[in-house]
């Protein structure tokens, strides 16, 4: 197949003019590709993006620990134009959360996006910045626990989320800091803390703003700490109710695009109507673009990530360059899987989408195959 007339978005950052084959589900030179000729009416061009922090859509929940959940959203998640997944899970009981990742290990869905990964969110985290998450199930950094969630899940745990103020914390990020990315995450953590998280080898700080205590002039707390680490990369939800316009240009200004990463969060709600829904375990209740907990927490979002790309873009007046960029090869780059999708580079899974000028999903596709498109 040969995709012509298209801009393509390239690893530089910028929109070009031209064509590119695809044969055996990955990108190849036009003079190596066969079959069909798909002209790409001018469209844009980019990645299919990658979304590292979401917990569910159309009804379902990864934390259902159901193969026929997972295989449902990676579907939805493909016509919306996120071709690799990496579902996170909340604050459980120790059984559920085997539950999970063996439900994830014995994964094999072949349609829709792919699964790439688990963003371990929880137990690991403070009771104060629980936020929708259970207090009942919070619990101290277990390295042994850990190991076995990753063996259930067949290795697939790519970033694991913890408080550094906690008992044991720091202990736990000289365990595992080798073999996952460790995240700073619903947590109370001073300057010094965080700062001391990074420097041993935490580099992630998950939905920024957002479970933890404000940029203060006198207590710049995490969202300072992670600032002056250049090493550290940094969660974003831009869906519009998380975090101010002004403070996501701000945060483009202070970090940089090359250290953002767009994420959606959101949860079984996306792609579906106002009403009553759970997460973790608990009722969340959704008008609009807002859910909450009956005491008005936030929870989650039902913005799809090609969503708050949109928002960002158009609301927000981040360059869709950037946006593009937080959206597809900053994720990938973070959970290492840069090598196989993230770019539309030859050699590379052939995962990408088409999308008019006005941003909207016109054609999607998935190592080659092409997607249904959500209406």
């Amino acid at each position: 197949m040969i995709i012509k007339n298209v801009k393509i978005f390239g690893e530089d950052k910028k929109f070009a003019e031209g064509e590119i084959g695809v044969e055996g589900g990955r990108f190849v030179p036009v003079s190596e590709a066969g079959g069909d000729m798909v002209d790409g009416e001018g469209c844009l061009m980019i990645p299919g993006l990658v979304d590292i922090h979401f917990h569910g859509c159309v009804g379902d929940d990864f934390c259902d620990a159901s193969l026929e959940a997972v295989a449902n959203m990676a579907k939805y998640e493909a016509s919306v134009g996120v071709t690799s997944i990496c579902p996170a899970t909340m604050t459980l009981a120790e059984e559920e959360l085997h539950n999970i990742m063996k439900t994830a290990g014995a994964y094999r869905g072949t349609e829709g996006a792919k699964l790439v990964g688990i963003n371990m969110e929880g137990p690991f985290i403070s009771e104060k910045k629980k936020g929708a998450q259970a207090a009942e199930h919070i619990r101290k950094c277990d390295v042994q626990l850990f190991e076995k969630l990753q063996e259930e899940s067949g290795g697939l745990i790519r970033l694991v989320d913890i408080a550094p103020e906690n008992e044991g914390a720091m202990e736990f990020i000289d365990a595992v800091k080798d073999k996952v990315v460790v995240s700073i995450a619903h947590t109370v953590a001073d300057y010094d803390t965080a700062s001391e998280a990074l420097r041993r080898g935490a580099g992630h700080v998950t939905h920024l703003y957002n479970a933890m205590p404000p940029l203060n002039h006198r207590e710049p707390g995490v969202i300072g700490a992670a600032r002056d680490d250049e090493k550290c990369h940094v969660e974003m939800i831009c869906d519009g109710i998380h975090i101010h316009p002004s403070v996501v240009r701000a945060t483009f200004a202070m970090f940089g695009a090359d250290r953002i990463i767009l994420i959606s969060d959101s949860m079984r709600a996306a792609g579906l109507s106002d009403g009553q829904y759970t997460l973790g375990g608990q009722d969340v209740f959704v008008k609009g673009s807002r859910a909450t907990l009956a005491d008005g927490t936030i929870a989650g979002s039902v913005t799809d990530l090609m969503g708050c790309l949109r928002t960002v873009v158009k609301k927000m007046g981040i360059p869709l360059e950037d946006a593009v960029a937080c959206a597809s090869a900053n994720p990938a780059k973070e959970i290492g899987i840069y090598d196989r999708c993230g770019s539309i580079t030859e050699g590379k899974d052939a995962d990408f989408v088409l999308l008019d000028a006005d941003l909207n999903v016109k054609a999607v596709y998935v190592c080659g195959k092409k997607q249904e498109v959500k209406a």
